[in-house]
């Protein structure tokens, strides 16, 4: 699901219009990503949590010629799946109505 589908479908399960959902999901990744980029950690109950860890310089090899090279120090991003989230993934969907057989 790409951001264009994923505004329709919130539009369409809440009744907010396209226009007025993907604002709100603007200024939830900039919220975020605010947050995160101050080291703060977001965490949706239920959800998930968002937050940030360090991974510190080292050396790596170069695949195409095995030479060495130096890998900076970095900020990643970390996603930890809440229990209500991992419930839902993990229960099989229920199956659409059959469609009735053309004779």
């Amino acid at each position: 699901m790409n951001k264009a589908e994923l505004i329709e479908a919130i539009a369409n399960e809440t009744g907010i219009s396209k226009k007025d959902v993907d604002a709100a999901l603007k200024s939830f990744v900039n919220v975020v990503s605010d947050t995160l980029q101050k080291k703060d950690k977001v965490q949706l109950i239920g959800f998930g949590t968002f937050e940030t860890a360090e991974r510190a310089a080292r050396t790596g090899r170069n695949p195409a010629n095995g030479e060495t090279i130096k890998i900076a120090a970095s900020t990643l991003v970390k996603f930890k799946a809440g229990a209500a989230l991992k419930e839902k993934v993990n229960t099989k969907p229920a199956k659409a109505a059959k469609k009735s057989k053309k004779k």
